[in-house]
């Protein structure tokens, strides 16, 4: 169960679907991957869902395909052999839960209240879906009502969207979060992937926020990184500050005092969570250097880590805003 907490976790949005045809789940999930989302979670309110993931884990092994709207045993039953990897339902039925464990299907209940909370852990879980998220209160809510219990962590699903996706993903008890924004019904059944595509690229955009921070620029020695922060600075008038290894020029200019990472320096990306930019980027087939990973003392994720290939002579490194 932990290491499918973890796989949620990494991806960070976990795709809401409701599919009508079940031949539209292979180009849909093409679109959810391509766009930085290899996850899905299949809900059971048509009678093809089962055969919706039966075909996308068929042609896409690799993806994280979960089932949701799980009502009884026997979905969850159909829903495992059809593949899924996790079972997601609205509400806590401890039969539906009891049969999971039983069978050892990971799955994340409904929980919308204190009554429920106590519940679930009554029956030993230890993550659950926060649902209906907005419609009870959304964020401000949540942080109230899982405040007395703090080793719960939740997957909160129901009106995330791209404008408080952000919001809910920065609380420090939440996995991932459950939307539906980039692949609404219409969408879906007018078969406009390249549009599914593009919300889904937009959505990763907003989850990573990667921005850029700083170009380092190596030089020899001190002065020749200060001639070239005076010309910076008569250039575009920025202000110069002088440290130990390196003067920068304004905050986009570093010039190093000697020759750090990469051939030509280095440049700086700022995201808002390290670890599942790291996540995303390795998916698209990009490695690390490990032995570069730092981490935070507070909450021990991964804050700073360099890209194992150099790009046009810089090495390039991500760290956590």
């Amino acid at each position: 169960m932990e290491d499918m907490i973890q796989k949620l976790y990494l991806i960070g949005l976990i795709p809401v679907i409701k599919i009508e045809n079940p031949d539209d789940a292979v180009p849909l999930a093409k679109a959810l991957i391509d766009g930085g989302l290899p996850a899905a979670e299949i809900t059971f309110r048509t009678k093809c869902a089962a055969e919706a993931i039966a075909n996308i884990t068929k042609a896409y092994p690799e993806m994280l395909v979960g089932a949701g709207t799980v009502l009884t045993p026997e979905q969850a039953d159909a829903a495992a052999q059809a593949g899924a990897k996790f079972i997601v339902s609205p509400g806590l039925n401890p039969r539906v839960v009891k049969h999971c464990q039983e069978k050892n299907i990971p799955m994340l209940p409904g929980c919308a209240n204190p009554s429920d909370i106590e519940t679930a852990l009554e029956l030993g879980l230890t993550n659950v879906k926060f649902f209906p998220a907005e419609a009870i209160g959304g964020l401000k809510v949540l942080k109230a009502m899982s405040a007395p219990y703090g080793s719960l962590t939740f997957m909160p699903t129901g009106g995330v969207n791209a404008d408080n996706l952000l919001d809910y993903l920065k609380f420090n008890k939440i996995i991932a979060c459950g939307g539906s924004f980039m692949v609404k019904d219409d969408l879906v059944k007018d078969k406009k992937w390249d549009e599914i595509t593009a919300l889904t690229k937009n959505a990763v955009k907003v989850m990573l926020g990667l921005e850029f921070l700083h170009m380092g620029i190596n030089n020899e020695n001190a002065e020749e990184a200060m001639r070239g922060a005076k010309l910076f600075e008569m250039m575009f008038g920025l202000t110069l500050k002088d440290g130990n290894k390196s003067t920068f020029a304004g905050d986009a200019f570093e010039f190093m005092k000697s020759k750090g990472p990469g051939k030509c320096g280095h440049i700086a990306i700022r995201t808002n969570f390290v670890d599942r930019a790291m996540a995303y980027f390795k998916r698209m087939g990009f490695a690390f250097d490990e032995s570069t990973v730092t981490y935070d003392d507070k909450t021990g994720k991964p804050k700073f880590v360099y890209f194992k290939d150099e790009i046009c002579g810089f090495a390039i490194h991500l760290l956590q805003k």
